[in-house]
Formats: C-alpha cells, structure tokens, sequence
C-alpha cells in the first residue's frame, strides 16, 4: 500500500510507502474533521485518503521548518500518518490538527534529542579514544625512560652510583653524604656532577625534559 504525494511543491516526494490505496474522493472534502474521524474508526481508507490530503503539508512544513531536511521530515510525516492509521481505534482524537501538530512536533523534539545523544556519544569516543591513546603513550614513553634510567646508572663508577643515589633519589644532603660515606664534601660533589653530566650523555635521546629535570636536577 502507498500513500501518493502531489508533485506540487519542490519539497513534495512523489509517493511514500504507507497504508492508503487511492486518494480521497471529493465527497469527503465537505465533511468536517469530526466526521472524517468517525469514518477513520470505521476504517473508512477514503476518510483516511481526505484527512491526510487535507493536513499533509501543514505538518510536513513544520518539521520540514524545524528539522532543515526535506528527506527526515518526509520520514516523521510518514511515521505519524502510518501511526494514526494503524492506531486509529486506539486514540480519541478531539481536535484533529491539534493532534496532528503536537504529534509531529514531538517526533521532530525526538529525532532531534536523539541527534544530540547520538553527536554527543561520538565526541565523547573522539576524545576518549584521543586521552586514551595519549596517556598510552606518555605512559609508554615514562616505561622507557625509568629503563633507560636504570641502565644508565650502571654505567657509573659504582661510589658515584652510590652517591647518586643518595643525593636524588634517598634526597640526602651533601653533608649527610659525606658523613654517611666518611669522605669530604667536594668528593661528593664531584661525584654527583660526575653522574649527572654521564646520565645526560646517556639520556640525550629523551624528551621528557620534566622528568628530567626533577631527576637530574
């Protein structure tokens, strides 16, 4: 069955799959709503053929109006008028257009959240998968540098390892370094430029200059 569309209007389809078989009989155009109502719950297809002459574009440009979009609005229109046909001993209709004009205003209120739901759930998996894919990185890139950290300090001389150690990563003092190995100050001190100047020539090739820098530094 199909529900058939003058072509005389440029945002008019031609025809639409839907529930009426013939367009209505020009009897019908001087029966009132309430009428044309009455004869739909009797399953009137030609009552059916005549409220839907009568109101089709009225609702098809309100959505067409909200929604920007001839082929979705065409979709709702279609929708409601299936709906009323299939639907009609289910409703009592008081006002036809009323009806008619809510009915679509709520479809187009749906179709629209939905969009919005729909945008909003693709930008959220945009910029997950963006945060995802960082972190990812910053924490592979994190991985490698406390690997290559590690192996650089085993290139040191293993009293400056030591006092390295001591100095950055156990933050003891040089004096407390000095009295805890038993040498002097400026041993300590040479030791721990000795260090940071071998673990920069080893580290050159890492840009995670913060680290760095609270390691190094």
């Amino acid at each position: 069955m199909y529900i058939y569309f003058h072509a005389t209007h440029s945002l008019y389809p031609t025809y639409y799959h839907g529930v009426v078989t013939s367009l209505s009989s020009p009897a019908y155009g001087a029966w009132t709503d309430a009428a044309l109502l009455q004869a739909l719950l009797a399953d009137d297809r030609a009552a059916f053929a005549e409220l839907y002459e009568r109101y089709w574009y009225r609702v098809f440009a309100l959505a067409y109006r909200r929604l920007k979009s001839r082929e979705t609005a065409e979709e709702l229109v279609q929708d409601l008028f299936t709906t009323l046909w299939h639907k009609r001993h289910e409703h009592a209709i008081e006002h036809l257009e009323h009806y008619l004009m809510a009915a679509i205003s709520r479809r187009v209120i749906g179709h629209l959240r939905a969009h919005q739901v729909r945008t909003a759930y693709a930008d959220y998996c945009r910029w997950y998968q963006a945060s995802t894919t960082e972190e990812t990185e910053q924490t592979l890139a994190a991985a490698d540098l406390t690997e290559a950290f590690a192996q650089a300090l085993l290139h040191l001389p293993e009293q400056s390892r030591e006092i390295f150690r001591l100095s950055r990563l156990e933050h003891f003092s040089v004096q407390e370094i000095s009295l805890r190995l038993n040498i002097s100050a400026k041993t300590v001190e040479y030791h721990i430029t000795k260090s940071l100047r071998l673990l920069r020539t080893h580290l050159r090739d890492f840009v995670l200059v913060a680290l760095l820098f609270f390691l190094l530094y």
